[in-house]
């Protein structure tokens, strides 16, 4: 089995080897839901960071009974998924007030099926000063409350060490994304997200061995990506593969996106000289935002055109999951400015995973590259 074949293997599946390893030594696992959380807190305790998602969901009847259908899927698939038993092998999980969804998927959560750590991590809604250093406390507090819990203590030695390693994979994957960029693009969009979703679920120091060897073996093989109508995929929550792969199937390659889970979740490092928690403050407050944060509307319209430009992209899919007021609202006036830039775009609203409907939105996106294609 090669790099991207374990990859493949670990992005399909909650359980993998690597958390089996870590919990076999009595280490702890934490889940966390959001770019926001600064993982290397965790790390520094020596304690695994794993994204809560929603894979593995096949219905959100019990979640259903505690968020309505008329809220987010993503976060009614997390507490299905939670219902269900699928996370019970986490010590804990850091959750943050992302949007009012996730935030009900918490208190639900909370009160039905607590972890013995359960932690809000509140982030304010605008980058200025006083909400930079309320960011700071907040951080702080949950650092406290990680050291508290798990009877651990996080030195500034352990913060700069798990920072160095962080920076090593947020470099690789820029590197990825300047493979998916090129002419003829190495990697599928498909398998960019497969890689992404393996990485937030394994230790950061064995995903960094894994994609250098991904790295090293597309750079020897000759194997390219297929489509030919180049696309940028911007929005909601996507670790759904499949969308990806039937945008594929069509034509389409996926050569850059600007996504929580990909470019906006990497995009910019820690920086390494100074006091490594107040520089880990700096980055997460200020890194490549998604709509919850008002009054950054424009850098993140042009995080956008910076990678369309880079990557030569033809069309844009803008996505958001059905009910995501944030995305949905945000996504009209980016398709209105890119149209305004000569860039063809497309909307989609969809359900997440297994209430995806894949038919109509095959037939959207088939109609779109056929403009395109023209």
């Amino acid at each position: 089995m090669n790099a991207l074949e374990e990859l493949t293997q670990i992005s399909g599946q909650l359980q993998n080897s690597y958390v089996s390893d870590w919990k076999a030594q009595g280490k702890k696992v934490v889940g966390y839901v959001c770019s926001y959380v600064p993982e290397e807190i965790l790390v520094a305790a020596d304690i695994l960071p794993f994204r809560i998602t929603g894979l593995g969901v096949s219905d959100t009847s019990e979640a259903d009974a505690y968020l309505s259908r008329v809220n987010c899927s993503f976060a009614r698939c997390c507490l299905e998924a939670g219902f269900k038993g699928a996370y019970d092998f986490l010590d804990g999980a850091v959750w943050v007030n992302g949007c009012d969804h996730i935030r009900r998927c918490y208190d639900n959560w909370k009160a039905k099926i607590p972890f013995d750590f359960m932690h809000m991590l509140p982030v304010p809604h605008k980058i200025f000063p006083d909400g930079r250093q309320w960011y700071k406390e907040e951080v702080q507090g949950m650092m406290e409350a990680v050291e508290n819990h798990f009877d651990v203590k996080i030195a500034d030695d352990k913060l700069l060490a798990a920072s160095l390693v962080y920076n090593e994979t947020r470099v690789l994957l820029k590197q990825l994304y300047e493979m998916r960029a090129r002419p003829e693009p190495v990697f599928t969009g498909a398998e960019v997200i497969t890689i992404l979703s393996a990485g937030v679920r394994i230790p950061k120091s064995e995903f960094n061995r894994l994609l250098t060897e991904v790295l090293q073996e597309a750079d020897q093989s000759s194997k390219k990506a297929n489509g030919h109508v180049r696309l940028l995929v911007g929005g909601s929550m996507m670790d759904d593969i499949d969308f990806i792969q039937n945008i594929e199937s069509m034509g389409g390659v996926v050569v850059a996106d600007s996504l929580c889970m990909g470019a906006r979740s990497f995009w910019n490092l820690t920086e390494e000289l100074g006091a490594i928690l107040e520089n880990l403050v700096d980055r997460y407050y200020t890194h490549a935002s998604c709509p919850r944060m008002a009054g950054e509307y424009k850098n993140r319209f042009d995080f956008t055109m910076d990678r369309i430009q880079e990557a030569d992209v033809k069309g844009v899919i803008l996505e958001n999951i059905k009910f995501c007021d944030l995305h949905g609202t945000e996504n009209a006036l980016i398709k209105k400015d890119l149209e305004k830039e000569g860039i063809p775009v497309i909307e989609l609203e969809r359900q997440y995973g297994p209430l995806a409907d894949a038919g109509r939105l095959k037939t959207r996106v088939q109609a779109f590259l056929e403009r395109l294609d023209r």
